[in-house]
């Protein structure tokens, strides 16, 4: 509590303009905030699923399911994968918030996702509107924290990356030529869980937290670039800056497991 007390601290100065230290502490007076659970660990009914071929609300294959207090994303009842990328959105969008979860990959990629998307999943979030989405749009106009997990290999495979559909962010003082950025985080192989945080305050700081490290930060997410495809030519503004949106977990062919996931509104706290 106490190291993302001082986190919280430093982020309000480099955010707060003319702010005070002493007002710095008062807006991330920890007793004043309060986490909620974004998932109950029964069901899914505060989510939206919009998977790519299929319309929104529709859990093609019951892709997202609730087991043992866990959101898990399974294609035991596929065919062919056919580019079925899917996310499941919570009900309400936010703009200034700490968000955590925990993570896990298990069993095997679905034998026609692309190589890619092995041990690969994520959280989408600053996304459009998925009731926005048409049938054919393959990812969301979003921001990424990527998760990836170790191949086993030995070699470096950091997660809670950054990836941008549809979107660029500013990473040291310039706008990111790639879509992706690594974070700086360890490599986690095998089944075990990994606790990932997110701080996003508006269309400021990001920050990524992986096993309480910070892994990676970088400033006002916007809309622009590639990546996604066959969206709403009137949702995608290039240039507008992205203050707010619906969060989403993330499924691209690999089994994966999320649980305790909660928010933190900073709404109060950072807004002025």
């Amino acid at each position: 509590m106490k190291r993302n007390l001082f986190l919280y601290i430093w982020i309000a100065l480099l955010t707060t303009g003319g702010c005070s230290v002493k007002k710095a502490k008062e807006n991330t007076d920890t007793t004043t905030q309060e986490w909620k659970s974004l998932f109950n660990g029964k069901d899914i009914n505060d989510w939206n699923v919009k998977i790519h071929h299929h319309d929104f609300g529709v859990n093609y294959g019951h892709t997202f399911r609730v087991q043992d207090g866990m959101i898990q994303v399974r294609y035991d009842e596929y065919g062919d994968f056919n580019e079925q990328y899917g996310h499941l959105y919570y009900k309400t969008p936010y703009s200034y918030y700490h968000l955590k979860l925990e993570y896990r990959f298990v069993g095997e990629l679905h034998s026609g996702a692309p190589d890619y998307t092995l041990r690969n999943s994520g959280v989408m979030f600053h996304s459009q509107d998925p009731a926005t989405m048409p049938r054919e749009q393959d990812w969301p106009i979003s921001v990424e924290m990527q998760f990836l997990g170790g191949l086993g290999d030995g070699k470096p495979r950091p997660t809670g990356n950054m990836c941008s559909p549809g979107t660029h962010v500013i990473y040291k003082g310039k706008i990111a030529a790639s879509h992706c950025l690594n974070s700086t985080s360890k490599t986690y192989d095998g089944d075990q869980w990994v606790s990932a945080e997110l701080i996003v305050l508006g269309d400021s700081l990001i920050t990524h937290i992986i096993e309480g490290d910070t892994v990676l930060q970088y400033s006002k997410p916007q809309i622009g670039g590639g990546v996604a495809n066959r969206y709403d030519p009137g949702i995608k503004i290039d240039g507008q800056l992205l203050k707010s949106g619906f969060i989403a977990l993330q499924s691209e062919g690999q089994p994966v497991d999320f649980r305790n996931i909660r928010i933190k509104d900073l709404s109060s706290q950072y807004r002025h």
